[in-house]
């Protein structure tokens, strides 16, 4: 079979991507590594629960409080207004994407992708089957690459692939302990601590009947596991069992091209699509890998390979001026301690908490309240030129 589209990576992105190409009626590959699971803190807002039709047997957890903690140790809770926030464990939700985009008629593969080739009978996927270790080729019309912040087929094929800037995320899954004063099932806490990250935060995020307790960082030199296992111990959480331990890249940036101007086109974290400052990957993955569908449906209607830059269009005239907010927030209140305990500081603020809270659920900025707006840019402004105490509220 020649296939129309050849997706390449099954997570959110790609299922979503292969998914969305076989309900449009084409001959769709999703070609996935087994057995991989990403660390993920495993957070969905309401929208990507309403937009992508996720059921209910996919939540794990329903949140209704966010917890952030300053280097301090000063805590401050922001309760989700007007619904919740969905957890999900990854191991099982990618699977039921890639099992509903099969159902939807996309054709599984299971292997690792190794190489593009062309010639004058089509582009050719290689990739090593996973059962048989024999290599494998197919043919496609166009190919998605959504194979992860280190994409085999980005660094191949798009410029600036090869060089997109990332954390690395490490979290732990732990069998969740009962309800006490320092875990609570119904609240993320994140942890703004350089003595956790340095450069990034630490978490603990409720699954259920597990947890996820983790860290990032982009700098060299920072011991991961051992980080991880001091947030373990302030959090009372040192004694849990661990069920799994998990390390991956995670992008900080989109990348300026998204496909190679003939017949690949990028999606979710191959395409850097995690947001700055709070790395919330999935809900962006996903949008990604639907962008990326419409922009290949776009491609095979027209026969012109300039269409495929459609995705990344798509995306950012939705979601830049978010990033671009997001990776401010990130540059001026993530370089020390002492602008981490500001950062705080200012989410003990009321509007600050609504207008950051409806944007997240809803993942467009709130542009109802002008003066609430006004009065977060003087506050935010005196605390960068260290007008006020860090410890203001």
């Amino acid at each position: 079979m020649i296939y129309d589209i050849i997706v390449v990576g099954g997570g959110p992105s790609g299922a979503t991507a292969a998914e969305d190409l076989a309900r449009a009626g084409k001959r769709v590959a999703l070609l996935d590594r087994a057995g991989r699971i990403k660390p993920c803190g495993g957070a969905i807002p309401p929208r990507l629960i309403q937009d992508f039709a996720i059921p209910d047997s996919q939540i794990v957890a329903r949140i209704n409080t966010a917890r952030m903690i300053s280097p301090t140790g000063r805590a401050v809770d922001i309760a989700i207004e007007n619904g919740y926030v969905g957890m999900v464990d990854r191991e099982h939700f990618d699977a039921f994407l890639r099992d509903r985009a099969a159902a939807a008629g996309a054709h599984r593969l299971t292997g690792t992708f190794t190489a593009i080739e062309r010639d004058a009978a089509g582009t050719h996927v290689i990739y090593r089957d996973k059962s048989s270790g024999d290599p494998v080729r197919v043919t496609a019309r166009l190919v998605i690459g959504a194979d992860g912040a280190r994409s085999v087929v980005a660094r191949a094929e798009v410029p600036g692939g090869d060089s997109i800037p990332y954390v690395i995320a490490y979290h732990e899954i732990i069998a969740a302990p009962p309800t006490t004063a320092e875990y609570d099932p119904t609240r993320c806490d994140v942890i703004y601590d350089g003595r956790i990250s340095p450069d990034f935060y630490g978490w603990v995020f409720p699954h259920g009947a597990q947890a996820s307790v983790g860290m990032g960082t982009g700098l060299d030199g920072v011991d991961l596991k051992q980080a991880t296992a001091d947030l373990r111990t302030a959090s009372g959480l040192a004694d849990c069992r661990t069920i799994r331990r998990e390390g991956a890249p995670i992008p900080l940036k989109p990348l300026d091209k998204w496909d190679n101007g003939r017949d690949v086109v990028l999606a979710g974290d191959a395409a850097g699509v995690v947001a700055p400052s709070s790395g919330e990957g999935i809900y962006y993955a996903m949008v990604g890998g639907r962008v990326a569908a419409t922009a290949a449906l776009a491609c095979l209607a027209s026969g012109r390979a300039a269409d495929l830059a459609l995705a990344r269009r798509l995306f950012m005239k939705e979601h830049k001026t978010v990033f671009r907010v997001l990776r401010s927030m990130q540059d001026a209140y993530y370089k020390s301690d002492e602008r981490r305990e500001r950062f705080v500081s200012l989410c003990h603020d009321r509007d600050v908490q609504r207008l950051t809270f409806e944007a997240y659920m809803n993942k467009r900025l709130v542009k109802a309240r002008p003066m609430a707006h006004i009065r977060i840019g003087f506050k935010n402004l005196a605390h960068l030129l260290r007008l006020i105490p860090a410890a203001a509220t």
